[in-house]
């Protein structure tokens, strides 16, 4: 069935401009080919005009079958003076070979002048010229008016003769574009009905997020009209970023009720967002609308308690729609309810009626009094709630340890220091005693900790830390009962145990550890005023975690 709205992804073009994101060509082909997968009837792949990355992603892609998506190559229109069989770069776009061609040109008459400093008349043939000679060639042309909007509101007249001399060259869809992306909804509403009342052909919408309005404006120019948006998944893209499509996919099938993906590809969309940010190696926004892990995620005591009796009276839809799910977070203000559900979702036999319940929630409270924080250490919250409701013991106990750190006062740099960890492990009546080095302390000490440990539990091989967090909690922030300020982020290898000073030798520090097995992964915390008192907690809270593993 045809889409109401066409989606065209430009996360390959326009996302890779963004700070902090580069893909190689494999990245590319596999992102592309996840997209067509989804449903996305368009996917700019780059402007072969400008690297030779984007000049072989073509090449290659040429020889994949694309099962939905049609695969478009960026460009501009000719240059000034030359015509558009002579100009090299849209010779490039030709080549591509792809099935569709999209091109951008200049509206406002501000870049006309002062940046092609081209006469106005001359830059109307450049986009007529470009577009008829792309149709000859076979193409789907789209035209992206740049800084459409910005270009309108100084001169009206001359902004519709640019997007009208595409549509009189044949162009396929005209797009127009927040390029500064400082539009509020309603411009964006009133210039689309503009356009929408001169143009016959297809109207798009291409939004920028500067002013946090992306999605917004997209949307805005959709009720007006338009039906084609264009944007970047996660909201990749220069400086703050593009429309986001995870956004703006849902909102459009579900909100406005108009079809732009198959329906049964909307339950994929958070693994799709998931999948891109981890081929550009962004750690994922646990706050993006619809997808992100707090999406859905609930924290006050009579909100759980109303979700748990009516989702929707705390839900706009169900989380599963978009492949997500409900998350009940623990804390300070939680209420019985928040444990329950929270003890459920963990896989823990918990309900209203339990005896423990009352006092594992005065037990969190009071942790998280101390400085304990669980909704982030949710590994730690569940071996808390099922020590207090099965009254069993640990499966390992640490009796004794000791860290230690020198360096020789001629070393010439700090990594000639020497870290040494000595640890004593009870198991079932047995002590086993071992000593490590590491990079840091906590390197030191979490080596010596496995080592001890691996004799009696074998799965704890696979078992490696992949984050280590450090906040200090002075005394305002404890007051505040919310987290204190984080001074070092790195991983346990470069752990420096004098972090613990920074605030002075009687503030508590907490720390929160994520592990992995290679197939789950599970984060914990412990808090002290010693910093290595702390890690060894979320220590050893993260290798008993990883023997409830499945």
């Amino acid at each position: 069935m045809k889409p109401e709205i066409e989606i065209y992804d430009t996360t390959l073009r326009d996302g890779s401009q963004g700070e902090g994101i580069n893909f190689s060509v494999t990245d590319k082909l596999r992102i592309a080919e996840r997209l067509d997968a989804f449903g996305i009837q368009y996917i700019e792949g780059g402007w072969p005009g400008s690297n030779p990355k984007d000049i072989e992603f073509f090449e290659k892609a040429k020889s994949r079958k694309w099962k939905r998506a049609r695969l478009a190559a960026f460009g501009s229109t000719r240059r000034k003076g030359l015509a558009a069989d002579a100009d090299d770069q849209v010779r490039l776009l030709v080549a591509a070979e792809t099935p569709v061609v999209t091109i951008f040109g200049k509206t406002w008459l501000l870049h006309v002048k002062e940046v092609l400093r081209a006469l106005p008349d001359e830059n109307v043939a450049m986009i007529g010229d470009t577009v008829r000679y792309l149709k000859d060639q076979g193409r789907t042309v789209i035209y992206d008016a740049e800084h459409a909007f910005d270009g309108y509101k100084d001169s009206p007249d001359y902004a519709m003769e640019t997007w009208m001399a595409a549509e009189r060259a044949g162009a396929d869809a005209v797009v127009l574009c927040d390029t500064c992306g400082g539009c509020l909804p309603g411009e964006i509403a009133r210039i689309t009905a503009a356009a929408r009342a001169r143009l016959s052909l297809k109207l798009g919408i291409h939004t920028h997020n500067d002013i946090g309005l992306g999605v917004a404006n997209a949307l805005a120019a959709v009720e007006q009209g338009a039906t084609h948006i264009q944007g970047t998944i996660n909201g990749y893209g220069e400086r703050t970023g593009n429309c986001n499509l995870t956004s703006v996919i849902p909102n459009v099938a579900l909100k406005l009720n108009k079809r732009c993906v198959p329906p049964a590809s909307l339950g994929k969309l958070r693994e799709l967002s998931q999948f891109v940010d981890e081929i550009a190696n962004v750690r994922h926004d646990p706050r993006q609308p619809w997808v992100g892990a707090t999406a859905f995620a609930h924290k006050g005591g009579m909100h759980v308690n109303a979700v748990q009796k009516v989702p929707r009276s705390f839900e706009h839809v169900d989380p599963g729609v978009v492949g997500n799910h409900r998350r009940v977070l623990v804390s300070d203000l939680a209420g019985r309810s928040n444990v329950v559900m929270k003890a459920q979702e963990l896989g823990l036999n918990l309900d209203n009626d339990t005896p423990e319940l009352k006092a594992i929630l005065s037990e969190i409270k009071r942790r998280e009094h101390e400085g304990y924080e669980y909704e982030a250490a949710e590994g730690s919250l569940k071996l808390l709630i099922r020590r207090l409701m099965n009254h069993e013991p640990a499966p390992f106990e640490v009796t004794d340890y000791h860290v230690s750190m020198r360096r020789h006062k001629s070393s010439a740099t700090p990594d000639s220091s020497i870290c040494e960890a000595t640890v004593s492990v009870t198991v079932g009546g047995k002590r086993e005693l071992t000593v490590e080095r590491g990079d840091g302390p906590v390197n030191a000490l979490d080596k010596a900790l496995r080592k001890a440990l691996i004799r009696f539990f074998k799965p704890l091989k696979s078992v490696k830390l992949i984050d280590y967090k450090v906040r200090i909690l002075d005394d305002e922030s404890m007051s505040a009962l919310s987290g204190g300020r984080r001074v070092e982020g790195s991983r346990p290898e470069v752990g420096d145990s004098g972090e613990q000073t920074l605030d002075g030798t009687e503030a508590k520090t907490r720390v929160l550890i994520e592990s992995t097995n290679g197939r789950q992964e599970w984060s914990t915390v412990g808090v002290s005023s010693n910093i290595i008192e702390a890690s060894l907690q979320a220590l050893v809270d993260s290798l008993e975690c990883a023997l409830l593993q499945k």
